[in-house]
């Protein structure tokens, strides 16, 4: 998949801005000098989005349709939409441009490495809803999940990511979670916030904001 022309959905602020920034930082380091990624943003106001999630519903349909029409009409032949869980909703329309998609990109790589069983993370509904258990169950991939009062801190990392208010406390809390989870198995992050939140590079943490963001700069020209 080749790129010509690379574009962003923008929703959150924060997720919006840990994407550019990545994106930024694996170009230069893939073409160097005063590099910069080049993309086209339409922003949203995430407000009107974040009150239809998490399931997909008509509404939420039509203005994703909406917004990913106006980036097609914009020249873009590639999406980077930073926030997983709008992935379930995209997946019902039937659009152009290309979606740089995570979850095909990290059970990719998943099986790749010879892995089939994950431990998933994500926001509480990501983790307790069926949409990437099919997603990962129907390519032979078993999931598992943290224990319930782990996940309720995942969710409190999740919120106050968003909302910038994270203590260090909460932090060390949610690395040391990662910690226990991932020395002994492959482990998904399936939420943009929690990408946010982890920056350790591990072989065994598969992130799937990470994985697209990877994706777009290798194959953008």
């Amino acid at each position: 998949m080749k790129i010509q022309s690379l574009g962003i959905l923008g929703l959150g602020s924060r997720s919006t801005l840990f994407y550019i920034k990545e994106l930024n930082r694996l170009y230069h380091k893939k073409r160097a000098g005063y590099s910069t990624c080049p993309f086209t943003l339409l922003n949203t106001n995430f407000d009107v989005l974040n009150n239809l999630l998490p399931k997909p519903s008509n509404k939420l349909k039509v203005l994703l349709s909406n917004y990913l029409t106006e980036l097609s009409h914009l020249q873009v032949d590639a999406v980077l939409v930073p926030n997983i869980t709008l992935h379930e909703t995209i997946d019902k329309l039937s659009i152009m441009p290309k979606i740089i998609h995570p979850v095909h990109l990290t059970i990719a790589k998943l099986k790749d490495k010879g892995f089939s069983e994950i431990i998933l993370f994500g926001s509480l509904h990501t983790m307790e809803s069926d949409y990437l258990k099919w997603a990962f169950n129907n390519q032979n991939i078993a999931v598992s999940l943290p224990a319930v009062a782990e996940r309720v801190v995942i969710e409190d990392v999740r919120k106050h990511i968003y909302w910038e208010t994270e203590s260090k406390e909460l932090m060390q809390e949610y690395a040391d979670i990662i910690k226990k989870y991932s020395s002994n198995n492959a482990l998904v992050l399936a939420c943009t916030e929690l990408s946010v939140a982890w920056t350790t590079i591990d072989s065994n943490i598969f992130d799937m904001s990470r994985i697209q963001i990877e994706a777009a700069v290798e194959n953008i020209d």
